[in-house]
């Protein structure tokens, strides 16, 4: 099982086609937390601390269970433009991506910090490109 398809599932969905909207917003996570204005995961982990939701960033990290996050609470710490953005290249409005990123960001942060961490530069590229894989499989 590829890393997509583990997120996914992880998050209640499955990547087959009648749930394609949640593949289309797992990559526009991924385009949005790589997006420049956000920086990668340490500038997510930023932009929540900065939110006062650092602890519940810290809990997808963290080898504990992940604490939920609302769509509202998202859309308190996300950048807007970054999350327009994605969601337009997703064919979602910003309001569908962010109740489906309540859902998936805590799966994908926890599963791209296996080991309680975050990811330091090439080892978050190389866990995305292989995300990316599972998309294409």
């Amino acid at each position: 099982m590829g890393l997509f398809d583990e997120v996914i599932r992880m998050a209640g969905a499955t990547s087959d086609g009648g749930n394609a909207q949640h593949a289309s917003a797992l990559s526009a996570v991924i385009n949005y937390v790589n997006s420049p204005q956000v920086g990668g995961l340490a500038g997510l982990e930023k932009m929540f601390e900065q939110g006062g939701l650092g602890a519940v960033f810290s809990s997808w990290v963290g080898s504990g269970q992940n604490q939920p996050v609302s769509a509202d609470q998202l859309q308190s710490v996300l950048h807007s433009g970054a999350l327009g953005a994605a969601a337009q290249k997703a064919g979602l409005n910003p309001d569908q991506l962010t109740g489906l990123m309540s859902t998936l960001l805590p799966h994908l942060v926890d599963r791209l910090s296996p080991n309680g961490q975050l990811p330091q530069g090439g080892a978050l590229e190389a866990m995305l490109k292989g995300l990316a894989a599972g998309q294409a499989s």
